[in-house]
């Protein structure tokens, strides 16, 4: 909806090929960019209000600027590829169908700050779009792009292509450094952060696929042609994976501001089969959980979510119809954060463990009533304890789901069942 910046050329043929992308302009920015300072360039990202699309939209220029600028050290970046919050999928699309955007945006971003190495973390799954990644690297590479005195600016940049091994704590800025290091994928405290103590002990910028892929257009169009966009601290555009029960799930484009349900109904058509919502998950399976009268009356920015008790996060957005069962969806959440926790934290830990038993016991049907009121217990107790934010990604949704939807929880317990199992849509219960 409005204006497309990072799936513009998505539905071009060919568009991962280098001469295809060069074709729609691509590498015009970089060569702006290598005629221009370092400091210019970070004032001009500042300028945009690019916030960070990997989850926690912190200002990306402000991050760069935070890397000491007189520093012996060598500096690197972390392009965090591994995009593992369940329900995302939006990274991926970049990866397969316009690879040579990130690479441009990575060696602007290596520009600015004065980098001469970076990481690309990718998820271990993402077989295909590693394999188009890498050919668009070597490509790259080939055609001066990459490499030493880049289009004879003086600019060195090497990129290296790292294949993660399927832990979604790597998607942590700080645990994708230790995994890179060849160490346990466990997240670091803080401080020292990355942009002073980082990769191998130096200065580092971590950033995800769709910020730095965003950087082409900010260069080529201007700070305050990206600030147009959107809505207050909510500048541009952004990615969001829509799945769940809707008519044409996917990966869609919008500029911030714009309606959450209208936006969801235009671009998939809607619940699927013409059911009723029920609930939206709007930012990964981390956020807390929006009734279908929330989701209704909540913008699609950073600030309005936020004032509607959620967050945007990585721009996964999961819709619920009346016929999903609540327990059983927070069951598989539960799991999933459960399974995933690297054990570091107790908090984390045994918190994981215990709202999944919870909620596990509930959905089975051998729950009792205090159990309810655990699981809402738990969860102040597992918020900002930890080293990482794992143990709030799962208590946030828990507490929301039971608050929010408790009759459901309560029917469980009562009929020791599923009550939506006994009830076909459409009819009465």
């Amino acid at each position: 909806m409005g204006t497309k910046i990072l799936s513009v050329r998505f539905d071009v043929t060919d568009n991962h090929r280098l001469e295809v992308y060069r074709r729609g302009g691509g590498y015009r920015a970089l060569e702006k960019a290598l005629r221009i300072t370092g400091d210019e360039l970070i004032e001009e990202v500042k300028r945009s209000g690019l916030r960070g699309r990997g989850g926690a939209g912190f200002p990306a220029g402000m991050k760069w600027s935070f890397v000491p600028k007189n520093t012996d050290e060598p500096k690197y970046l972390c392009v965090n590829a591994d995009e593992g919050e369940p329900g995302t999928f939006k990274d991926r699309k970049i990866l397969e169908l316009d690879p040579h955007a990130l690479i441009e945006g990575i060696v602007i971003c290596c520009r600015a700050v004065g980098i001469e190495k970076a990481f690309v973390y990718v998820r271990g799954e993402y077989d295909f779009p590693l394999a188009r990644l890498r050919e668009a690297v070597s490509e790259a590479y080939s055609a001066g792009y990459l490499g030493r005195d880049i289009q004879g600016s003086g600019t060195n940049v090497d990129v290296v292509v790292h294949r993660g091994a399927g832990s979604y704590i790597c998607g942590e800025e700080t645990g994708l450094i230790e995994s890179l290091e060849g160490k346990k994928g466990q997240p670091r405290p803080k401080p020292p952060f990355p942009a002073v103590v980082g990769l191998f002990g130096c200065p580092t910028v971590v950033n995800n696929v769709e910020t730095l892929s965003t950087l082409p257009w900010i260069v080529t169009n201007g700070a305050e042609a990206y600030a147009a966009l959107g809505t207050g601290k909510s500048t541009g555009t952004m990615l969001f994976s829509i799945s769940g029960m809707v008519e044409r799930p996917g990966v869609y484009e919008s500029e911030f501001g714009v309606n959450l349900w209208d936006f969801i109904e235009k671009s998939t058509g809607g619940v699927t089969g013409g059911r009723a919502l029920k609930a939206v998950i709007p930012g990964g399976s981390s956020s807390p959980i929006l009734t279908a009268e929330e989701a209704r009356r909540t913008n699609l920015d950073y600030e309005s979510l936020a004032a509607a008790g959620s967050m945007l996060g990585s721009g996964a957005i999961m819709v619920l119809s009346e016929d999903v069962c609540i327990v059983k969806a927070l069951e598989v959440v539960m799991r999933f954060y459960a399974h995933e926790s690297c054990g570091q934290c107790p908090p984390c830990r045994e918190g994981t463990f215990w709202l999944h038993r919870l909620v596990s016991r509930i959905e089975r049907g051998g729950g009792k009533r205090d159990d309810i009121d655990k699981i809402v217990d738990i969860c102040p107790d597992m918020m900002g304890r930890t080293v990482c934010v794992l143990a709030d990604a799962a208590a946030m949704p828990a507490a929301s789901y039971v608050n929010k939807f408790r009759a459901e929880f309560e029917s469980h317990v009562e009929q020791h069942a599923c009550p939506m199992k006994a009830v076909k849509v459409g009819e009465p219960g």
